[in-house]
């Protein structure tokens, strides 16, 4: 029997994820996959919070803005995966997915397979799944996630989000300094120029832990 897709999970992490940190390990420690490492990489200002992260974890240095760090971050797990992986899952420290959630993205045989992790936007709970509309972007409503299924989409996050090696070799972690938002969105885009589907499984739906994250001083951009 051939062996199963050796799989790299992790994140750019830093400070401010403390609170989470536990539920974060313990999510970890429950994934049913059995052929995956983990691996965090932390940009914190000090060595404080790396100290207490009880896994493998790296050092990354620390950059202003946030979006510069949190890139470099994550420019350091794709070398790391190219190197040694056939698959990323990006699971950000405050996403808790299901506990298959690797044989279930694999399971679609797909480049990019993203899960459902919902986050607050003007007061409401949607989902960080963008389809095109017209030339432009719209959120998926969340009664749109049924039936089950998996869906193409334009943009997705990267708070859980398997990446097939083959796409990191062609795309590289960026973002642009005069525009103000994530790489997640410049990804999407980079994903559509190349001509590759991304994916939604709309059954994969995640814990996000959002209630004690702030992020009110920090410069994002």
């Amino acid at each position: 029997m051939s062996q199963k897709p050796k799989v790299l999970v992790g994140c750019p992490t830093c400070d401010i994820y403390g609170y989470c940190l536990q539920e974060y390990l313990q999510g970890i420690k429950e994934l049913t996959y059995p052929n995956f490492d983990i691996l965090l990489v932390d940009n914190s200002k000090d060595e404080e919070y790396y100290k207490k992260i009880n896994i493998n974890v790296v050092r990354a240095g620390y950059l202003e803005p946030a979006i510069k760090r949190i890139v470099n971050s994550r420019n350091i797990l794709r070398k790391e995966v190219l190197e040694k992986y056939d698959y990323f899952l990006s699971l950000e420290q405050d996403v808790i997915p299901p506990k298959d959630v690797i044989e279930r993205m694999l399971a679609h045989e797909k480049k990019v397979v993203s899960a459902v992790v919902f986050n607050s936007y003007k007061r409401k709970l949607l989902p960080m799944v963008w389809k095109e509309s017209r030339d432009k972007l719209r959120f998926l409503n969340p009664e749109e996630l049924d039936p089950p299924r998996l869906e193409k989409v334009r943009t997705v996050s990267l708070s859980c989000l398997l990446i097939h090696k083959d796409v990191l070799k062609e795309i590289e972690f960026r973002y642009e300094e005069d525009k103000k938002c994530f790489d997640d969105m410049f990804f999407s885009n980079d994903l559509k120029e190349r001509g590759i589907s991304l994916y939604v499984d709309t059954s994969i739906k995640c814990k996000h832990l959002i209630k004690n994250k702030s992020w009110k001083e920090i410069q994002k951009y």
